[in-house]
Formats: structure tokens, sequence, C-alpha cells
């Protein structure tokens, strides 16, 4: 999958509002009731990615998960990620 052109990020990023993009790598938090409502969001994210074959880096703190996208292949910003921030964002 090609690269995306800061417009076409910019464009990603109005649909996921609750994402930021940090260079070549767009993240977001999620916070959660306690710490096992976290793993199970983990749990089920991870199903997902794995599906994809697109797997984000994860940051689990208590009640807090911070996804970050990036497609590694490419260097920088794809469509997969995009697809899959949306994808999370529904399990939220």
């Amino acid at each position: 999958m090609a690269k995306l052109n800061a417009s076409q990020i910019k464009s990603g990023l109005a649909k996921l509002p609750d994402w930021k993009r940090t260079g070549a790598v767009i993240s977001r938090t999620f916070v959660f009731k306690d710490f096992v409502a976290a793993i199970k969001f983990t749990n089920a994210i991870a199903r997902l990615a794995e599906k994809a074959w697109h797997h984000p880096d994860i940051d689990i703190r208590w009640n807090k998960v911070t996804l970050a996208l990036t497609t590694h292949s490419e260097g920088g910003l794809t469509g997969k990620d995009f697809k899959l921030a949306k994808q999370f964002d529904s399990f939220a």
C-alpha cells in the first residue's frame, strides 16, 4: 500500500478526531474504567490487528491503552493505518 501524502493524511485525521499525528505515526489513548476493561479492549483489537496483518504499538497503563500506527514497510502512514484506527475506534 502506498504512503499517503500530507493532504491525504489531513483528510484521514479529519475522520478520526481522537487520533493525533506525530511524524509518521498516528496515535490515540483510550481510557477505561479499570485494568480488566483495558485488557479486554487490548485483546479485542489484537484479533483485528492479526486479521489485518497490521500491528499497532501498544502501551498499557492500568486503565489507559495507547495505540500507535504506522506502516513500517512503506516508511510512513498508509490507508492501512487509517482503516485499522477506524476499526479500533468502534471497540472503544
